[in-house]
């Protein structure tokens, strides 16, 4: 089966918790990852700080996430590893193929996401009409940026 795209790399890993300060006491404090900025949504229920280990096109996102209201959905602190993302050449093209080819998606559609890259979410759970899903894991696809691809290519 030929693709026409292709997943370059791990571009983030999301890790949520009730209260973002002991998450920051372990990667910042203890692992040193820098902080490069913060995001905040009450549409996602998300209130994150965005940290960085490596650099330039190697460079993966690790975002430090609670919950706005604990009580709401998306309950980002819910499973402590909320979600992984993947580096794609071609955002656009892998979503149209992967839904033709059974893949289900998230509610959204692509979006700008928290670091400034256009993104879509996998759904962590096929269904009937979309049988391939995340099989539990929420699956992040981000628009690669051409530094990125050049470098991962």
């Amino acid at each position: 089966m030929t693709k026409p795209f292709k997943i370059l790399g791990i571009q983030q890993v999301a890790i949520g918790g009730p209260d973002k300060t002991k998450l920051q006491k372990l990667w910042v404090d203890m692992f040193g990852l820098e902080v490069t900025g913060t995001f905040k949504s009450e549409r996602e229920n998300v209130d994150e700080d965005i940290c960085a280990m490596g650099k330039g096109a190697f460079k993966v996102e690790v975002d430090l996430m609670q919950p706005i209201d604990p009580e709401k959905k998306p309950a980002v602190h819910a499973t402590p590893l909320n979600h992984i993302g993947l580096w794609v050449d071609n955002l656009p093209v892998a979503v149209e193929w992967l839904t033709a080819n059974g893949v289900r998606f998230a509610p959204g559609g692509i979006r700008k996401g928290a670091a400034g890259y256009d993104i879509t979410f996998l759904h962590p759970k096929g269904n009937e009409e979309f049988p391939i899903g995340g099989e539990g894991v929420l699956i992040e696809l981000v628009q690669a940026p051409a530094e990125v691809i050049a470098a991962l290519s």
